[in-house]
């Protein structure tokens, strides 16, 4: 039996310092900068940080969902902050961030839950940080394809989108989200073309037969990237944790993701979305093949 109230060895990360995450941290609380590796309490914060990679958090920082696994505010957000796309490129900018990962909470109150800003953002992180490439984690826009076009249509660099967790858990623990759906909005996305990732945790109650099925039905809509991580309850009031899922099982659904064909797998108990995201944006040549795409148009 798990004691799982102390954390095993395996999870303890390295405090954050050097000085590319000090000039990281200062820059994020001068521009007020909302960013998701805080309020999610992320373990690879320093790490992440240190290489010049950051996740940043737009449409403000209280969510319209109330997932039970997820520690980001939950309320009434505030009014809409148009003038947020050019603020975080100009906070980008001035951090010279090789990679920047967006994402946001969801906004149910917004017609088009956010997508314009979300777009908006997009394009002014490309004008004003050209050599930065742009990976997007958004919701799923309530399955509308206008909406997530309209996302599209700014072309970052990466499309993720997360899972998060398998079928039978999707209820209870991500409420308005629908495990169809974001398959589909994964498929859309890579019906576009675009390089397509997702995350899932581990720990949370899934079963191994569920865990392969998610995987296959991910490889069945052409996913390239997967990362996998251990679910951390973040409060008393969250789901409650199952399990500490062991660095030899991680390894395990590492080899096994890959073998169905994933490009990219990223499995361990400190994984998160983000991380090691600048890397898979160099594996799949992703700056120079926008720079491309511009030259051509401009021409």
């Amino acid at each position: 039996m798990q004691d799982l109230s102390r954390k095993p060895d395996w999870l303890r990360a390295k405090l954050p310092n050097g000085p590319g995450y000090m000039a990281t941290r200062k820059n994020v609380d001068e521009h007020a900068l909302h960013t998701v590796c805080e309020s999610a309490k992320c373990p690879n914060m320093g790490e992440c940080w240190s290489r010049g990679t950051a996740t940043v958090m737009i449409l403000g920082n209280v969510c319209t969902r109330a997932c039970t696994f997820c520690n980001i505010q939950t309320g009434r957000p505030p009014e809409l902050d148009l003038g947020e796309p050019a603020r975080v490129a100009d906070s980008i900018k001035k951090m010279n961030l090789k990679h920047v990962v967006i994402t946001s909470v969801a906004r149910d109150d917004l017609k088009d839950g956010g997508a314009s800003v979300w777009a908006a953002t997009v394009r002014a992180v490309h004008y004003k940080c050209p050599e930065t490439t742009v990976e997007i984690l958004p919701a799923d826009f309530r399955g509308k394809a206008e909406y997530l076009d309209i996302v599209l249509d700014a072309k970052p660099d990466i499309f993720n989108h997360n899972m998060e967790t398998v079928e039978r858990l999707q209820r209870p623990i991500r409420k308005t989200a629908r495990y169809d759906r974001s398959l589909w909005v994964l498929e859309h996305a890579k019906s576009r073309n675009f390089v397509t990732k997702s995350g899932i945790m581990l720990g949370i109650g899934e079963k191994e037969h569920e865990v392969e099925q998610l995987l296959r039905d991910l490889r069945a809509i052409d996913c390239n990237i997967l990362t996998i991580g251990q679910y951390l309850q973040p409060t008393k009031k969250h789901e409650p944790m199952d399990r500490w899922v062991t660095p030899e099982e991680f390894a395990h659904w590492k080899q096994w993701a890959l073998d169905l064909g994933f490009d990219v797998v990223e499995s361990g108990p400190l994984v998160r979305s983000s991380y090691h995201a600048d890397e898979q944006v160099d594996l799949f040549g992703l700056l120079e093949k926008r720079k491309a795409e511009k030259a051509a148009a401009s021409a």
